[in-house]
């Protein structure tokens, strides 16, 4: 009788939460910036912001005046439509968003001015910020502002807006999880982007021979649920996540996509090397930290091979991995950081292995 033949064991990929990837280090990531009052991070965040614009609201009732914002609560009212103000006529409306715009500014600077005096973070010469504040004219007006305040303190970093639209860059940084071979007679993988809000995944294409340094990575096709409106149970939330995850891989079959058998995935919190989560996960439906919950062996689970392959998963920090999208544009510094302004504010810097 014939030995069975054994299953060759699929490559060997960094640790999950590596701080050695293909093209950066990791020099530190999910700071937790303390003070008496609690952590700077909170008044940093979408959250703080709309905190900010409904106390200025507030103060405005109480002097027996109208609110130019209206009636709506402000947790009602979108950042469109506060864009939407700020480029109106009415000039007491814009006047008011300004306002919440620019305290919120020196919030953004004085957390960048914690971060840059953290050991990891002194050589920060470039900080690129994303998140969903980023994607609205509020957002980009906050981030100049607050980039200012540091010039005319003489403090040398510079802050930009991420370069993609942040609700893909969560999604397109997954491919620099990924060593440059897995490439090889492939033409997409899948990122997932885990947030307080939202969880989204997406087919990235690479486009290699368009550009070898990953620059021209796009998203082909993506799907988007917002969980947080429906509050599920953290299992439910998998189920879900399972279910765009495969209808993706039909999508990419169905057109011929040749997918790689690679997955990777950015969700909130200190991240372990076997994929668990040490802490902060509090935003995520239940309890994401417990030591019997494993996200990459649940994804396995849910798709075990892609393309006749085993399935890989690596996991990282999802500031960091937002943050990896923007490593083709970052070869004229050493040293860079990323902060994400969303339900809460993520921040990780880098130094660059190559250049």
């Amino acid at each position: 009788m014939s030995e069975p033949v054994a299953r060759p064991l699929p490559p060997h990929f960094q640790d999950h939460g590596s701080a050695v990837l293909p093209a950066v280090t990791v020099d530190a990531y999910n700071a937790e910036l303390r003070t008496p009052e609690g952590f700077l991070g909170d008044r940093a965040s979408s959250r703080a912001f709309k905190a900010i614009l409904d106390w200025w609201r507030k103060q405005v009732r109480t002097e027996g005046e109208e609110d130019p914002l209206g009636p709506a609560p402000t947790k009602d009212i979108s950042r469109k439509e506060l864009d939407a103000m700020i480029e109106s006529g009415d000039s007491e409306a814009a006047a008011l968003v300004h306002g919440a715009v620019e305290e919120f500014a020196q919030s953004l600077a004085e957390v960048v001015r914690a971060l840059l005096k953290l050991k990891e973070w002194r050589r920060t010469e470039r900080i690129v910020v994303g998140g969903g504040m980023r994607g609205s004219r509020i957002g980009e007006l906050a981030i100049g502002r607050a980039g200012m305040l540091l010039k005319a303190e003489d403090i040398p970093v510079t802050l930009h807006p991420i370069r993609h639209d942040p609700d893909e860059a969560g999604m397109i940084g997954a491919v620099q999880l990924a060593p440059p071979w897995i490439f090889k007679g492939h033409d997409a993988l899948i990122g997932i982007d885990i947030g307080g809000s939202n969880m989204r995944a997406g087919l990235v294409r690479p486009h290699l021979k368009k550009a070898s340094d990953l620059s021209a990575a796009c998203i082909w096709e993506s799907e988007i649920w917002q969980h947080r409106e429906e509050r599920p149970a953290r299992e439910a939330a998998i189920d879900r996540l399972g279910e765009m995850v495969s209808d993706l891989v039909r999508k990419a079959e169905k057109r011929g996509l040749h997918l790689a058998p690679f997955i990777g995935v950015g969700c909130p919190g200190h991240i372990e090397a076997d994929g668990s989560i040490a802490k902060g996960a509090q935003n995520l439906p239940g309890n994401w930290e417990s030591s019997r919950f494993n996200l990459p062996r649940r994804l396995r689970e849910i798709l075990p091979e892609i393309d006749g392959h085993e399935t890989i998963v690596v996991m990282h920090n999802d500031a960091v991995v937002q943050g990896l999208s923007q490593v083709p544009w970052m070869t004229e510094v050493k040293h860079w950081g990323v902060l994400t302004i969303g339900t809460g504010l993520g921040n990780a810097c880098f130094t660059n292995r190559h250049g």
